[in-house]
């Protein structure tokens, strides 16, 4: 689904996090002190995957955008979420997915992950962090769709108490056994006839509403 304009409220989201730097600029004494007590020092991002020194790019599928991320079943399943984004929520433009970033200024510690490439962000300028309630309610059902089909090894920052619905994060570490499963399924839907996985799915199906429904349930 296509949609042409912004919703009041993504408008309402995307411009509070322009007020919001708008505010640090013109307290700028304050600024450089928020800034170093936001810095992420460790080694390791708040997932518990390395913090990476640079990162592969990888293509999104039939959208003809890229982003940067872990190599390996990180960027499969990160990639997956996008690709599904793009298919059945709205076109992605250029722009509007960010990576791994070499930038250590975090305003939440999950914001860390990027530094991993453990985790993506869609239209950050859309949904900031501390911005709730920019989806439509088909669209959030896609996104409870996405988790419950990725067995929570995907985490979606819109449940997070400081939310930010653009994020979406790794939540196992390198090498756990439900990452490389579900993984491994993604791939075979990757190299399958095309009949299943993103652009495959409908995540109105009953069957499938029931199942988003009793994950969110045991998640919760």
């Amino acid at each position: 689904m296509n949609l042409t304009s912004l919703s009041r409220r993504r408008f309402i989201g995307a411009t509070s996090g322009i007020a919001i730097a708008a505010t640090l600029v013109e307290f700028s004494g304050a600024a450089p002190a928020l800034a170093d007590s936001r810095t992420w020092k460790p080694t390791a991002s708040g997932s518990g995957w390395p913090v990476l020194a640079h990162a592969n790019t990888f293509a999104i599928e039939g959208s003809g955008q890229h982003v940067s991320l872990a190599d390996g079943d990180a960027a499969t399943i990160l990639l997956h979420v996008a690709r599904r984004f793009h298919y059945e929520i709205d076109a992605l433009r250029t722009g509007d997915v960010h990576g791994w970033t070499r930038d250590r200024a975090v305003a939440e510690p999950y914001e860390s992950n990027y530094l991993s490439g453990s985790a993506l962000a869609i239209r950050p300028t859309w949904y900031p962090a501390g911005s709730k309630g920019n989806l439509y309610p088909n669209e959030l059902i896609v996104v409870r769709d996405i988790l419950a089909e990725l067995d929570g090894v995907v985490a979606w920052g819109g449940d997070f108490t400081t939310p930010k619905e653009s994020h979406f994060e790794i939540t196992v570490k390198p090498g756990h056994p439900r990452l490389k499963g579900v993984a491994r399924k993604i791939g075979g839907w990757n190299s399958g006839p095309g009949n299943e996985g993103a652009g495959a799915v409908d995540a109105f199906d009953p069957e499938r509403r029931r199942a988003s429904r009793a994950f969110a349930r045991r998640a919760s």
